[in-house]
């Protein structure tokens, strides 16, 4: 029996779902999650607990990898989390490099607050990216 090159192709996960727990997993994840898996869309959703501050693991890294569509659950405290803002990077740079599909969702928050970088946002964007240079401006670029 032949088998088809569309079969070894085929994404580990449908949906890759980023958010931060604290704001959503009680309510809108998990409800998310349920209907997602109920109508056979086969969706990741780190339940671990990492230690704050911790970076995303190799296993995440490839789990957003082997993924066809990332869904970003914004909400107001997602930015707070360098987890969280790793796990964006890793997704936006499939998106560039592996046209992974990603949907973002504004929970509790207004987009504009995101694009524009204001309020809690700005600054957590902006020790994110201080931390990620190592504190002395002067670390790598991220390529896109």
């Amino acid at each position: 029996m032949a088998s088809s090159s569309s079969s070894l192709c085929q994404s580990e996960y449908d949906v890759f779902l980023s958010f931060r727990g604290e704001d959503t997993w009680k309510s809108f994840v998990g409800h998310l999650y349920t209907a997602l898996e109920q109508r056979g869309i086969r969706s990741f959703k780190d339940d671990e607990r990492l230690e704050q501050g911790k970076s995303i693991s190799l296993d995440l890294r490839k789990s957003i990898n082997e993924s066809s569509i990332a869904v970003i659950i914004f909400s107001k405290n997602y930015a707070n989390s360098s987890r969280c803002l790793d796990e964006l990077v890793e997704i936006l740079v499939c998106m560039r490099t592996k046209g992974l599909i990603v949907l973002p969702i504004f929970y509790d928050v207004k987009a504009s607050q995101i694009r524009k970088q204001k309020g809690s946002f700005a600054k957590a964007f902006e020790q994110h990216e201080k931390n990620s240079r190592g504190g002395d401006g002067k670390g790598a670029e991220v390529e896109g």
